[in-house]
């Protein structure tokens, strides 16, 4: 019984030791990333230059965020997907998303001149600009009925960094039912050919609504406590420290594991 107790202490201290090394390793690495903090000199300048030059039909505009320092990437290759498709459209599909991308285009040309160049207030000046006028020119009804030719909008891969991109998928994910489950269950599929059964794990740890479901306990079942032995208690929790960090390690943040966490849920 004492070796027990002693153990269990000393496994505790252990935990304990270990946690206050994760802390320390998180807070050097966001100390590391205030470099990023800004856009720099050059890439404001290029971009700005850039954006005056550009016309405003194609997506011209859009490749000017490409390569900047603030990691702001994507609104080309949407902006590429789009008019790719452009095509199978019907004439109001076609105006619904040439307007949206029209909108994109020239409030970046009317709007960047004026921002901070704190990324975070870039990042955020565009994110609203895609939230605006994604709505305002009924980007959603242009989806809904065209989602045949739409698949390749949908790219598990460009959501690192979270950006553009992702600002589309929660965008889209608001457009009704019908979209939701179609965006959800392209990400889940592409998440298990790059990730395999880790994407499982996320889709079955909470799914979505499962708290709000009738009927399903709302506490975990009582787990049978296992025997702590003396010999070496550490290593279990360093390994499956060391498995679960190798297992998101192309994540680039937590931010991005919650993101992906909150996709695969639908």
């Amino acid at each position: 019984m004492m070796v027990n107790v002693s153990a269990a202490m000393f496994l505790l201290l252990g935990c304990n030791h270990l946690l206050a090394m994760e802390l320390h390793d998180h807070i050097l690495e966001k100390q590391g990333s205030q470099v990023k903090k800004r856009l720099s000199l050059q890439s404001t300048a290029e971009i700005q230059s850039c954006l005056v030059s550009s016309g405003d039909v194609g997506c011209g505009m859009f490749q000017c965020f490409n390569n900047n320092s603030c990691e702001i990437q994507g609104l080309h290759h949407i902006c590429l997907t789009l008019l790719h498709n452009a095509g199978r459209y019907n004439s109001q599909g076609k105006s619904y998303v040439k307007d949206a991308l029209r909108c994109v285009a020239l409030g970046l040309r009317q709007r960047f001149s004026c921002v901070s160049r704190r990324c975070s207030a870039v990042k955020e000046m565009v994110f609203s600009l895609q939230r605006e006028c994604y709505s305002t020119h009924n980007l959603c009804l242009a989806v809904q009925d065209h989602l045949d030719t739409m698949g390749n909008l949908v790219q598990f891969q460009l959501m690192f960094p979270a950006g553009p991109y992702v600002e589309l998928m929660n965008f889209l994910l608001k457009c009704g039912d019908k979209i939701r489950s179609w965006v959800g269950q392209r990400l889940r599929g592409q998440c298990e050919q790059h990730w395999g059964a880790l994407c499982s794990t996320f889709t079955n740890i909470c799914p979505l609504g499962q708290s709000d479901a009738p009927g399903l306990p709302t506490s975990p079942a009582p787990s049978i406590p296992r025997p702590v032995t003396p010999t070496d208690p550490l290593q279990h929790q360093k390994t499956h420290m060391k498995t679960s960090r190798n297992k998101l390690k192309s994540l680039h943040s937590v931010a991005d594991a919650n993101q992906i966490f909150a996709f695969l849920s639908f």
